[in-house]
């Protein structure tokens, strides 16, 4: 019977043959070594099939498996995690570029910080060509042994690509699959958040690649959620308010499966309250039911509940 590896490393690639050799050669030049690599292709119809085969025939750590069909970019990452074999899971992105000690230093620290769920390093911001473009600063909370005060920081705060962070697979398995609303990912995290803190490696050994080919750039909320799953291109059974108000329901959810004491689950639901009410504008209710153009409808509706992340 094959070990079980320390680290499962999910990589989920939709025609990703532009920066795939670049992201899979920091990921197997990693200094800890003891991860797995499992390879989900979303259908590509580019050379990235051609390229994984050939990874995967010179490292026995690398498992592909293909989709047979194009199935979204939310359910190819959550297909990952019941494969992952490993008692740490990462997502990895197929553009991005990865510092050799990123894994060693993350599962460091969250050896060395038992009481926390995830584990992430600063990042920079990387273009096409990889020259580094911008070195964010690191706002949240997420080291906070208060919920409540980890949520709100999450909720109020730009920033942090802790979704690429090390995480506990227990806890990643955990909680609810990511989903294709606006700002799924959020609230995503605001379920990982409330399992527990964070801990940050105060070094930039991540970095994060903005080009033109990334599904939130330049795209209309519809289209970003039909990226995250295809059926959310149904105008009629997936209207575009029920994109926001599912993500506004995503973390009164969160809060409600959290594992708190009635008390931190009270001051959780608040913050999430304050949070929304603070975003609401005059008159935007009443206009959120006198237009009926999606076109006209999108602004309206940014503004009542906009983006908490770049």
């Amino acid at each position: 019977m094959t070990r079980e590896p320390l680290v499962t490393i999910g990589l989920p690639v939709y025609n990703g043959e532009k920066y795939l050799e670049q992201a899979l050669d920091g990921l197997l030049a990693q200094t800890l070594t003891d991860f797995e690599l499992i390879i989900s292709d979303n259908a590509s119809t580019d050379r990235t099939a051609e390229i994984c085969h050939e990874y995967a025939a010179r490292d026995a750590r690398i498992r592909y498996v293909r989709q047979p069909t194009n199935i979204g970019a939310g359910p190819n990452h959550n297909i990952l995690v019941p494969m992952a074999r490993g008692r740490y899971f990462k997502w990895a992105g197929h553009d991005d570029l990865y510092a050799p000690e990123l894994l060693e230093k993350c599962v460091a620290a969250l050896a060395n910080h038992p009481d926390v769920v995830l584990a992430h390093v600063h990042d920079g911001l990387i273009d096409e060509a990889g020259t580094i473009t911008a070195l964010p600063s690191y706002p949240l909370e997420t080291t906070s042994p208060a919920a409540h005060v980890r949520l709100r920081s999450l909720l109020r705060e730009n920033g942090g690509n802790d979704f690429y962070g090390v995480m506990t697979t227990d806890v990643v398995r955990g909680v609810r699959p990511h989903d294709s609303y606006h700002n799924a990912d959020r609230a995503f995290m605001a379920q990982l958040i409330l399992a527990g803190p964070f801990v940050q490696v105060p070094e930039v050994l991540y970095y994060r690649r903005d080009h033109d080919g990334r599904a939130s750039r330049g795209h209309t909320t519809r289209q970003v959620a039909a990226t995250l799953d295809p059926r959310r291109s149904d105008r009629f059974r997936h209207p575009l308010i029920r994109l926001y108000v599912e993500y506004v329901a995503g973390f009164f959810g969160a809060v409600r499966r959290a594992p708190l004491s009635p008390l931190e689950r009270l001051r959780c639901t608040y913050e999430v309250g304050v949070w929304f009410v603070g975003r609401l504008r005059p008159g935007r209710a009443r206009a959120l039911l006198t237009h009926g153009g999606e076109h006209t409808l999108e602004p309206i509706v940014s503004e009542l509940v906009p983006d908490v992340a770049p």
